[in-house]
């Protein structure tokens, strides 16, 4: 089986953030596997509360603090995509990306990595994401009507829970991202299906989403949009 290397970004959120490892550490993964928490500039406090969790361990994942390797304010999620492709390269291994506000199921890693496996042009597979009640929430509302489904995408997929294949990883090379930006699931999707492989979506492997626990600030979205508009924009937030 292909190994796989398995990764959460943080910054702090760190409730929703042990619930995501919880997860993923009791999940029945089969493949080889290593997990590591990437943790982007959290406060001192929450930096300590993940060195404790992950110290609990026995070794079953590690904490890189990106404090320690760059000097770049948050997000670092350039940073984290360019570092972890070289690594899955390095291994021959697949990167699956779980955020920090998904639940997996015990069997979803694993599902996925067959998946995937079974499908040679497989660029990104993805889970679908859904709410505590098990309804497909953001940011994957097109999908409803197709629960149990597992289809291929025109539309980007979303980084909460996907694998990017190691043969994606061996044909892009994520250097060539766009240093402006802040996130890049759409930039990849893009280059994937340019590349010519095919992105799926699995809305039979549905992960719990909790949109923007993460990232807080985001709600002001649905509650305050004004405020939300101005905080992205005054402050360059958010680039996609």
């Amino acid at each position: 089986m292909k190994p796989l290397h398995i990764i959460t970004p943080v910054k702090d959120s760190i409730a929703s953030t042990l619930e995501t490892a919880e997860a993923i550490l009791s999940s029945e993964i089969r493949s080889p596997f290593t997990y590591t928490i990437y943790n982007d500039f959290s406060t001192p406090e929450n930096t300590a509360a993940l060195e404790k969790f992950v110290a609990q361990q026995d070794g079953r994942m590690r904490l890189v603090n990106l404090a320690d390797i760059t000097s770049h304010p948050s997000p670092n999620y350039l940073l984290v995509l360019q570092t972890t492709q070289q690594l899955a390269l390095e291994e021959g291994a697949d990167l699956i990306i779980i955020e920090s506000d998904v639940v997996v199921r015990p069997d979803t890693i694993q599902a996925l990595a067959d998946s995937a496996a079974a499908r040679p042009d497989c660029g990104i597979a993805a889970s679908v994401t859904v709410d505590d009640q098990g309804k497909i929430n953001y940011p994957y509302e097109y999908a409803r009507g197709h629960e149990g489904e597992s289809f291929a995408v025109k539309k980007h997929c979303s980084f909460c829970c996907s694998l990017l294949t190691n043969n994606l990883l061996k044909a892009y090379d994520f250097h060539t991202l766009n240093p402006e930006k802040h996130w890049f699931d759409v930039t990849i999707s893009q280059q994937s299906r340019a590349l010519g492989f095919t992105n799926y979506l699995f809305a039979n492997l549905p992960v719990i989403h909790r949109p923007h626990a993460s990232r807080p600030w985001k709600q002001l979205k649905y509650t305050n949009p004004l405020k939300y508009y101005w905080i992205k924009f005054t402050k360059g937030f958010d680039k996609i």
